[in-house]
């Protein structure tokens, strides 16, 4: 059953992907809200598909917390999941992603009429200069910076891989930064065919405000958002002790990978 929902969902998923991109063309030739109100479109139709199809609801916490304005907000990165959350609760954003996906046709051209960042993952620290004066760019039209501090999807349970340069980037914008934590990858993992039913849930955490030293923020960031996740992971284990084995094989593979 497992297999046939998820299958279902793979279908439904992409075709509404493909069919909104082909309805939302003249938008490429509209101001930047106009392919993020797409983003949010496909957010909405795709959090109904899970619901309807593979059973998967989800829960948003902590809604009080988002700022108004610029900030960074550094989210945990289990999932296919957020990406498409994140933008509800956002009204004027940018991505920081892999420049592999902005040459995507169709889904890059939104990318690229939304203005995301899409940088080259193999250049590493060199990008930072470039990101940074991105970023300030970015502020001083007073929207916010979405960020996976990890800089990939890791999976629920593996221990954290978080990268410095975020922690950079709050120091040269002296912004505050919004942790997030969250389970998705208890129930959609990476690279994963097989979907599960529950309750994904995302968390937004109490901001952390600027002027902390940049390994002081670093280490708060970091502590947030994986205590917060683990929790979340917990809970989810707690209402659904089938989920143990899923937190258990990301930790191997996270082993086996490292």
């Amino acid at each position: 059953m497992l297999f046939l929902r998820s299958l279902l969902f793979h279908v439904a998923f992409f075709a509404n992907l493909i069919a909104l991109q082909i309805v939302w063309l003249p938008a490429l030739l509209m101001k930047r809200q106009a392919s993020m109100t797409l983003g949010r479109v496909w957010g909405r139709s795709s959090l109904f598909l899970l619901d309807k199809i593979v059973g998967l609801k989800f829960e948003f916490r902590g809604l009080e917390n988002i700022p108004q304005g610029p900030v960074i907000v550094a989210c945990k990165h289990q999932s296919t999941w957020e990406t498409f959350v994140l933008p509800l609760h956002s009204p004027d954003f940018s991505y920081i992603l892999k420049r592999e996906l902005v040459l995507i046709p169709f889904f890059g051209w939104y990318l690229m009429g939304a203005e995301q960042i899409g940088i080259d993952r193999a250049k590493g620290g060199k990008l930072l200069p470039q990101l940074i004066e991105k970023t300030k760019a970015l502020f001083a039209q007073g929207r916010q910076l979405f960020i996976f501090p990890e800089g990939t999807r890791r999976p629920a349970g593996a221990p954290p891989i978080y990268k410095f340069g975020v922690a950079l980037l709050y120091r040269e914008t002296s912004a505050a930064c919004l942790p997030v934590a969250l389970n998705s990858g208890l129930f959609w993992p990476r690279q994963a065919f097989i979907l599960r039913p529950g309750t994904a849930v995302i968390e937004y955490l109490p901001p952390i405000p600027p002027g902390l030293e940049p390994r002081d923020f670093f280490e708060r960031m970091q502590d947030r958002i994986e205590s917060a996740s683990d929790r979340l992971i917990a809970e989810a284990v707690a209402r659904d002790p089938s989920l143990a084995a899923v937190v258990e094989r990301g930790r191997r593979t996270a082993e086996t990978a490292a």
